[in-house]
């Protein structure tokens, strides 16, 4: 924001699929704070219906693994053991599909080839952000303390100015989004409401 032209930004949605947004996804169930779950996928319609209006950029960062998980190995710990364990986001299934309103329209980009927790992990995201003269990157998503904080470290150190909508994202309690939003973003980017990105987009876009 401040000195932000629309060009040169892109709104990064990190997993509006199945498995977080449709009431039997998996990680759905995981979701302790429903309250915090809700509020943040009605303030994640505000966002893209306000960029869609304005014109933004629109990166779609998911996740979708071949059957039998190739992509991950055979690891013993950490997402690389628990995705396939799990059963998620594996290609063909309603928990990879997007879910409306957050389904790709044509124009917006869909990153492909993503293998880990940050959204730029064997993935296409980078040359799609670099080749358009993308700077700043908005953030929202899921998980705030997981993919998307991973997906923020990785923005920072690859040099991009990088605002979270901490109010369009969400941890699994409330103590892990509060933990994100006052130990975290701070280092690596900064932290706005949705309403204030909203207003920004008034202003700027077309």
């Amino acid at each position: 924001m401040g000195n932000d032209t629309l060009e040169h930004c892109a709104l990064a949605l990190v997993e509006y699929q199945g498995e977080w947004l449709d009431a039997d996804g998996k990680l759905n169930k995981l979701m302790q704070d429903r309250t915090l779950f809700t509020d943040s996928v009605e303030q994640s319609e505000r966002a893209l219906e306000a960029a869609r209006r304005a014109g933004m950029h629109i990166v779609h960062v998911g996740l979708r693994f071949s059957p039998g998980y190739p992509e991950l190995g055979k690891a013993r710990s950490g997402l690389r053991a628990a995705i396939p364990r799990a059963g998620t986001f594996r290609k063909g299934t309603p928990g990879s599909a997007f879910v409306e309103p957050f389904v790709p329209r044509t124009g917006e980009w869909v990153v492909e080839g993503r293998t880990g927790a940050s959204g730029f992990a064997g993935s296409n995201l980078e040359s799609m952000l670099r080749n358009n003269g993308v700077e700043t990157i908005y953030l929202m998503g899921y998980a705030s303390h997981v993919c998307v904080e991973s997906t923020l470290r990785d923005a920072h150190d690859r040099g991009y100015d990088v605002v979270v909508l901490t109010d369009a994202t969400a941890a699994f309690n409330r103590d892990q989004q509060r933990h994100f939003e006052e130990a975290v973003v701070h280092h690596f980017g900064r932290g706005i409401k949705t309403s204030t990105f909203v207003q920004w987009l008034q202003t700027v876009g077309h």
